[in-house]
């Protein structure tokens, strides 16, 4: 099969979801995630997602590349930093991070994850 460049646009199934109950904090936020492509290990992804507002704990195993393309979100660390972001902004979630996100104003992002074998 030839190896080809992949568009994060056009028709890929979409996966609804929302925070699992144990997690969430407020609201009721439903998440809507567009994987256009994952590798053959599994381990790296890529992709678009979108929420509705809302708040609940993460712990990420992985590590995360974001970048908001509307919206406005809020991650909070365990030891209490709080960072903001808004359409436009880029960032990363490195693998350990605990905490909080929260969906400050409806958002969408353009997501690439890599799951490290161990962690």
């Amino acid at each position: 099969m030839p190896i080809t460049i992949i568009p994060l646009a056009g028709e890929v199934p979409i996966e609804e979801s929302a925070p699992a109950a144990d997690r969430l904090l407020a609201g009721h936020p439903i998440q809507r995630i567009w994987n256009f492509f994952s590798d053959t290990s599994g381990q790296f992804h890529a992709g678009r997602w979108s929420s509705t507002t809302g708040r609940w704990r993460v712990r990420y195993t992985e590590n995360e590349l974001c970048v908001l393309t509307a919206g406005r979100v809020a991650l909070q660390g365990a030891a209490g930093e709080r960072f903001e972001f808004a359409a436009g902004d880029a960032f990363i979630v490195p693998a350990g991070f605990e905490g909080t996100w929260e969906v400050l104003e409806e958002c969408s992002k353009i997501y690439a994850i890599f799951q490290p074998g161990q962690y």
